[in-house]
């Protein structure tokens, strides 16, 4: 037990003496190396004839494999061939890439463009477009009084309109009585004044 007590305090001890980085101390007390411009031009001239020595080895063996594979006789160099020798950087010209995902990207000439070939719609623009017809198509129907709902609705028109004729017709009645009625009241009353004098 005392064992454990012991083992404990020195994981503590000397989880508390470390600085949290892993290292003792920080970056700031370090002596700092610099560079002259002399070290840095040496060594980006040491790169640059580096990287000629390479490209004049890949270009030689490059060169050597097109001459080799065309057959006899083929004639003399294409600007095709030209183009399709191209310098690749970096790690593209030592590593066969064969992605059959990959689209290669062609470039079209001017006179290679059509400018009469339609544009290819979209899904959306498609639907769009046929969504605006079928409603143009149900509002020419709707007009025409062919759809069911114009049906509906001519039939409903009918039938407002007869009871509007029907309650003209009997308001006119109703007037025409009354009419009938004040004229006898005021007949009825011309003769009771002719009585009466």
């Amino acid at each position: 037990m005392t064992s454990l007590i012991v083992r404990s305090l020195i994981t503590e001890a000397s989880a508390n003496n470390m600085p949290r980085g892993g290292r003792k101390g920080g970056h700031k007390g370090r002596v700092r190396t610099y560079t002259s411009p002399e070290e840095i031009d040496a060594q980006m001239k040491e790169e640059k004839e580096r990287n000629k020595e390479q490209e004049q080895d890949e270009a030689g063996a490059a060169r050597n494999d097109v001459t080799d594979d065309r057959p006899p006789g083929s004639g003399s160099e294409d600007s095709d061939d030209e183009n399709s020798f191209r310098r690749r950087a970096g790690v593209e010209g030592l590593i066969e890439i064969e992605n059959p995902n990959r689209v290669a990207q062609k470039s079209k000439k001017v006179t290679q463009i059509e400018v009469d070939e339609p544009k290819q719609l979209s899904r959306r623009e498609r639907e769009e477009i046929e969504k605006q017809k079928a409603k143009e198509r149900y509002m020419k129907m709707h007009l025409a009084g062919k759809t069911d709902q114009a049906k509906a609705d001519l039939a409903r028109l009918a039938i407002i309109r007869k009871q509007r004729e029907e309650a003209a017709k009997k308001k006119e009645e109703e007037k025409k009585a009354k009419d009938a009625a004040a004229a006898a009241a005021a007949a009825s009353r011309g003769v009771n004044s002719l009585t009466l004098n």
